[in-house]
């Protein structure tokens, strides 16, 4: 899970930058459509379509749009039996795993724009089974506490249930398993002096593949342009994201 958590975090950032442009929003609506097809309309009986929703509420997207990808989902409007989801697995330089998954109406479009992507970063596609492999579902809370009490609170997050967490300055990534992630979120909200950044279910590396920074920077930016690309919805990695390579990023940036 080594770095796991400074991703994240720069990917928080850059979406407050996507959420004026409307492209972060463009894709929590996807999210909600395809969770309101697939579990129903109702988010007290279909937990992907709650997350969805969270999601988007802690991305201060706007209530009007959320009911909209509601309706459209749950068949109420129409826009939204077409989209697929698509998982598609890659390497990238020096050899890193990257798990890149999308929202699309067009597979081949969306195959056409990964693949050149990736062949523009020195990175190919993968066959099927040849990267999940090395990845587990889990469920990540990221939180923002003052930098005297990330300790204490991360221990009292162990004590509510988290399997293990990340410390990165004053944010704090809780990992835990889907059964608990729940009770776990509503848990870390009540806790004083603890402010909610985001949740997600994500792919998380078993183990972390280290590389020298100059590979480690082409990556992230490898996934930074998958990531800008209209289908897809998140890129993961296993490569050990350490400080010095986000501050290189960062000033790259």
């Amino acid at each position: 899970m080594s770095g796991h958590s400074k991703w994240s975090t720069i990917k928080h950032k850059k979406g407050a930058l996507d959420a004026k442009k409307g492209k972060l929003f463009t894709k929590l609506s996807k999210e909600i459509i395809v969770a309101a097809r697939d579990g129903g309309g109702e988010s007290e009986s279909n937990f992907k379509l709650r997350l969805a929703i969270q999601n988007a509420k802690d991305a201060n997207m706007p209530n009007e749009n959320i009911e909209r990808s509601i309706a459209k989902g749950s068949g109420k409007e129409t826009g939204g039996s077409s989209l697929e989801e698509i998982t598609y697995e890659a390497y990238g330089p020096g050899g890193s795993a990257l798990l890149i998954q999308a929202l699309t109406d067009n597979r081949n479009r969306t195959a056409a724009e990964v693949r050149s992507t990736l062949s523009k970063n020195s990175g190919n596609l993968a066959e099927t089974g040849s990267v999940s492999w090395g990845f587990e579902s889990k469920g990540t809370i990221n939180i923002e506490t003052d930098t005297t009490l990330t300790e204490e609170t991360a221990l009292s997050g162990i004590d509510e249930g988290a399997e293990d967490f990340e410390i990165n300055s004053e944010i704090i990534t809780f990992y835990t398993s889907l059964e608990n992630f729940e009770d776990l979120r509503k848990n870390l909200t009540k806790m004083n002096s603890v402010k909610l950044i985001n949740s997600q279910i994500e792919m998380v590396p078993k183990s972390s593949l280290s590389l020298e920074i100059n590979t480690s920077l082409k990556t992230l930016k490898l996934m930074e342009n998958l990531e800008d690309l209209d289908d897809v919805q998140k890129v993961f990695t296993n490569i050990d994201i350490t400080d010095e390579i986000i501050e290189s990023f960062e000033n790259e940036n």
